[in-house]
């Protein structure tokens, strides 16, 4: 187990082709900051060509209840707060936002698939950083909430494309505009979870389905994750064409040429 930041806001462990990364502040129920972006992203660049599944976990009783109550602060001179973003110059601003997506948005890179095992909360970042993964195991418990607009802020974390993606332009509109709690049983229905268990079930599903993932050969894993993952933008014409080109490649492979 080795720490991706001095700080141990997040850490990391690896099993073979197993990656867990896990938000590391129980006490402050893995609320996130700015460090714990720039150590999320520095492990998405990190990654190694031999990783072919990322689990991401929260420790304690909850996933991640979202932003650090200091960053709320409207004061400029408080670092990486709400404040000191709003007194920058706008490009600026999405600069520095474009840096904390980063964050968020390796979790889908080419050659893995990633995981989010998520029990009681996962709200704001901490919903957006569970989004951001393929797939979802959810506790009983969990909750997975996105209250950004009413606090008249909007989802920045690469949240409404992963939920709309997800769930729907219309349940994701409202979703987003309420802020209201998501539970475990609508994420479910919704397709927001693939699975749902017990609390004390959760290590055991989602390593169950780490098992699962790892099984295939590692070359049909990930083309056909990547023609999954192509398949919600490209038109029927171009995804065919995708699905022959990789096929060919399988083909070839499996035939030693």
């Amino acid at each position: 187990m080795t720490a991706a930041d001095a700080d141990g806001r997040v850490r990391t462990g690896r099993d073979g082709a197993v990656l867990t990364v896990t938000l590391d502040r129980p006490d402050q129920l893995n609320a996130q900051t700015p460090a714990t972006w720039t150590a999320l992203a520095a492990v998405g660049a990190s990654l190694d060509d031999d990783v072919r599944v990322v689990v991401v976990r929260g420790a304690g009783r909850s996933f991640s209840a979202g932003l650090d109550r200091s960053l709320f602060s409207t004061d400029p001179s408080t670092p990486g707060g709400l404040g000191e973003l709003g007194s920058m110059p706008a490009e600026l601003a999405q600069e520095r936002i474009r840096s904390y997506q980063a964050a968020f948005r390796w979790l889908r890179s080419p050659g893995i698939v990633s995981v989010a095992g998520v029990q009681g909360h996962a709200i704001g970042a901490g919903a957006q950083l569970a989004l951001a993964c393929d797939l979802r195991v959810l506790t009983e418990d969990a909750s997975l909430r996105l209250p950004e607009t009413t606090f008249g802020l909007v989802p920045d974390l690469t949240g409404t494309s992963t939920l709309t993606e997800l769930v729907g332009y219309s349940r994701a509109m409202e979703i987003c505009l309420t802020g209201r709690a998501v539970g475990a049983a609508e994420a479910l229905t919704t397709g927001l979870a693939n699975a749902v268990v017990p609390a004390a079930g959760l290590d055991e599903a989602v390593a169950g389905l780490v098992a699962a993932l790892t099984a295939p050969p590692p070359g049909a894993s990930r083309e056909t994750a990547a023609l999954v993952r192509s398949a919600v933008r490209n038109p029927p014409d171009v995804q065919d064409a995708a699905e022959r080109a990789a096929q060919a490649r399988r083909l070839a492979e499996l035939a030693g040429t």
